[in-house]
């Protein structure tokens, strides 16, 4: 398992990270994201959605558990916080392998269930506008995507 940090200003470096990230992902790519609320999940997820070309306006799918967007590649935003042990009667596992990508914020609580290759993203608060955002990849795949990622990123 590989790990880089982020550090993010403001919102707007949070959303241009993970909206250069949206232009690299692929299909049944797979992204989990873990913060603190208010640390900036939705923020980073409206990011990837505007690099995967969606127009629509993203939002938390906390009560609805799983929003679907589309775009160059369909978008499965999903919020599992109050999902708890009804994960398989909600046949969410069907969206990891279903041609688009799958973002699923509070992820650990359904760890047992999730792929073992993929990308986890930590958010952490520093501060009132300031985030650390930690990359974990897991899997060839998302070491690679990493490192594109940030190598793009580090020559701007």
């Amino acid at each position: 398992m590989e790990s880089i940090e982020f550090t993010s200003n403001r919102p707007e470096d949070t959303y241009e990270i993970a909206k250069n990230l949206g232009k690299l992902l692929k299909k049944n790519d797979i992204i989990l994201l873990e913060g603190d609320l208010g640390a900036g999940k939705t923020t980073f997820t409206k990011g990837l959605a505007a690099g995967l070309e969606i127009q629509k306006n993203v939002n938390s799918p906390t009560f609805t558990i799983i929003k679907e967007y589309n775009g160059r590649l369909p978008l499965y935003h999903m919020d599992v916080y109050r999902v708890g042990d009804a994960f398989e009667d909600l046949g969410i596992d069907e969206y990891f392998y279903n041609d688009g990508v799958t973002v699923i914020e509070w992820a650990h609580i359904i760890e047992e269930q999730l792929p073992s290759e993929h990308l986890s993203i930590f958010i952490f608060r520093d501060g009132q506008d300031k985030r650390i955002l930690k990359f974990e990849s897991s899997g060839a795949r998302y070491e690679a995507l990493c490192k594109e990622l940030f190598n793009e990123n580090l020559s701007d």
